[in-house]
Order: C-alpha cells, then structure tokens, then sequence
C-alpha cells in the first residue's frame, strides 16, 4: 500500500505544475477576503480540503471498480490498457491539434460547473470556499484522470480513497501559494513548466504496462501468478 500512496503523493507534488493553468485562475480568485494572513490561510485550506475530498469520493468509486476487475482475472490487462491510454493522451492531442475540439466532449459539464462555481464566488464564508473545492474537484482534467487510473490500479475502495487523497494532498502546496501569493509566475515560464507534465504522463503510462506485462523488474514490473476471481480462491 506504502509504494500506492508515495505513487498518488508524486503524482500530485509534480503535476500541480499543470495546476498553475488549469485551476489557477480559479484559486486566485478565491474570494479570501482582506482578512488577516490567518484567515487567508485557513479560507485556502477549506477549498483545498474540499478538492481532496471529492478526489478521495472518486478513488473509492474507482478503487472499488479496480477490485471488480481483479476478482475477474483483468487486472494485468486493465493495467496495460490504462497505461495505453495515458500515452494516447499525449499523443493524440499533439498530433490532431488543430483538426479536432477535444474541449467539446467535456464542455458542458464543465459549462453547467462553472456557472455553480461563480455563484459561490459571490459571498465570503468557509462554507462557501469548502463548496468551491468540492466542485473544483469535479471539473474535467488531464491529470486526475492519470491519478484515477492510479486508483483503479490499486484493486480497493480504501487504497483507492487513500490514493487520491495522497494525491489532493501532493497538489494542495502550489494551490495555496497561488491562492495566498497570486500567479506571480511568468507567462513564459508556465509554459515551461507545464511542458513537462505530458512527459511525466507518458513515462507514467510506460511504467502501467510494464506492471501489467509483469516482466519481473522488481517494483516496476514484479512477476505475478495469473490473477482469479476471489470466490476461486476460497474454493482452493
């Protein structure tokens, strides 16, 4: 469990960089008031807690999930398959960018979401910061679906909710500073920064399906027995 929690952690710490263009604009404009430095904080930690939270709810969802596919023998092949994915991903937006909207497929969503969140932004309260941050975490992102495909791979509601809390928690020191500091970063350097999250990805999914093709590299790809279904197990 220890190396599924480090993996959801590092997955955090390093792709908030691509938080800084993603949410950022979100977190600067927190409605934190002009209250005092403590206050701030406090109203930056309630968003942030809000977003893990609702991280965590879809880690168990998925963890859960991943366990289904375990007990049906898939879960090598869902590892590959995720980890295909995650290459995909990067790869097929830099190919076709131009020729097709991939924003469309998720718009309005994201669209019915936003709406929600300005009415929030409206009034100062930690109620409403907390509310901001559970939205937050719903709206559609690259790399939370890197980190729910993490959670599936850990084949349990726990580990999968721990997973993604890991990971909220990985990403909650860059939200706060851009909450509390503003984007003081400039435009030329988020750009660098968040050229290496694609990288990041793709060597993310590479690592999914050595694990799946279980070549017995230890702790990258461990050699495993050919996964059953539970009730098989028990009848042994």
């Amino acid at each position: 469990m220890m190396i599924e929690l480090y993996t959801g952690l590092t997955i955090g710490l390093i792709g908030s960089l691509h938080c800084i263009g993603m949410c950022g604009p979100i977190a600067i404009a927190l409605p934190l008031g002009r209250k005092s430095v403590f206050d701030r904080v406090l109203g930056a930690l309630n968003y942030n807690i809000g977003r893990t939270i609702t991280y965590g709810l879809m880690g168990g969802l998925f963890g859960f999930l991943g366990k289904g596919l375990q007990m049906a023998g898939f879960q090598q092949w869902a590892s590959i398959i995720m980890g295909v994915v995650m290459i995909l991903s990067v790869i097929f937006p830099a190919i076709f960018r131009g020729k097709l909207d991939f924003n469309r497929l998720t718009g309005r969503y994201a669209g019915k979401l936003i709406v929600k969140l300005r009415t929030l932004f409206g009034k100062q309260s930690k109620r409403n910061l907390l509310l901001i941050g559970l939205l937050n975490g719903l709206l559609p992102c690259g790399l939370v679906y890197v980190a729910i495909a993490g959670a599936i791979n850990t084949n349990d509601t726990l580990t999968g909710i721990l997973f993604m809390v890991m990971f909220g928690l990985g990403t909650i020191p860059v939200m706060l500073g851009i909450a509390l500091a503003g984007n003081m970063l400039a435009a030329s350097v988020r750009t660098k920064l968040v050229k290496i999250i694609p990288v990041f990805i793709v060597i993310l999914g590479i690592v999914f399906i050595l694990r799946g093709l279980s070549l017995g590299i230890p702790y990258i790809s461990p050699k495993t027995q050919m996964l059953t279904p539970d009730r098989m197990e028990m009848m042994k």
